[in-house]
């Protein structure tokens, strides 16, 4: 019997019995399924699939068609957790209607759990009209990686107290509109909790501090895949990288030996 699909619901179950939420990125079906059978909460299929996977040099080239292609992926690798698609850049800040009518083609096409969108109280109109149209939203505050023209690049969000209380606004709006969680991405320790104790939803912390209801990494980050990127909040548990270049170089030297393929991989 397949286990059971995680749901927004249980993520709210597991705030109220302080439970902590693992949350990870994937793109692609086999990587999902590793993901999956780890047992992680939520697989989120980024946007940051431009920059790590297509080369871009932000997330503001991906498309639509993109974010259903790699969700599609990921939800045919997975089983148990809860899979949620970004929303990417200008397909859903134009109108609430043209939002809807993305969102809904996203969980469509792909069968995820859920989509999720950058931005605070500004889009909390945008957050209603999805839930009501039957997408469930996850919200993302703090640092959006989709506005960092506009943040003036990578700061740090949440340093001083009406600061604080922005985010905390945009939070509350966010929950009434019904998103049923939110990420803080890159929200100073003491911001970080204070958002999470004035909502009743989960919010999932990357580089925010150990007081949100989970965390999430980019996978190519915490597996060590991503070499160049190295802030602060990650941590590395593997070195996928240096290890792939030494299985390559080893492969390379076997066949050039004339050592690969030998008998024991050959058919007679």
């Amino acid at each position: 019997m397949a286990p059971s699909r995680v749901t927004a619901a249980d993520l709210l179950g597991l705030k109220r019995d302080r439970r902590k939420i693992v949350m990870t990125t994937a793109y692609d079906s086999l990587f999902a399924s590793l993901v999956d059978q780890a047992g992680v909460d939520v697989i989120l299929v980024g946007d940051s699939v431009g920059p790590l996977l297509a080369g871009e040099a932000s997330t503001l080239p991906v498309t639509v068609n993109q974010m259903i292609y790699h969700g599609r992926s990921v939800q045919r690798g997975t089983q148990h957790a809860l899979v949620v698609v970004d929303l990417p850049f200008l397909s859903y800040q134009v109108s609430p209607r043209d939002a809807m009518r993305q969102g809904g083609r996203v969980l469509k096409r792909t069968g995820a759990g859920a989509v999720k969108l950058e931005g605070g109280r500004h889009f909390a109109p945008t957050v209603r009209g999805l839930v009501r149209a039957g997408v469930p939203v996850m919200g993302h505050i703090g640092l959006t990686p989709q506005s960092l023209n506009v943040l003036g690049g990578i700061r740090l969000q949440g340093k001083g107290e009406d600061a604080t209380q922005g985010l905390i606004d945009d939070a509350r709006a966010l929950e009434e509109a019904g998103a049923f969680a939110i990420v803080l991405e890159f929200v100073t320790t003491s911001a970080a909790q204070r958002v999470t104790e004035s909502i009743s939803i989960p919010t999932i912390g990357i580089g925010s501090g150990p007081h949100c209801d989970g965390q999430v990494l980019v996978l190519h980050d915490m597996l060590g895949l991503n070499e160049a990127f190295h802030p602060k909040f990650v941590k590395r548990y593997a070195e996928l990288g240096a290890a792939t270049r030494q299985a390559v170089a080893r492969y390379a030297e076997e066949v050039r030996a004339s050592a690969f393929p030998d008998a024991a991989h050959s058919h007679s």
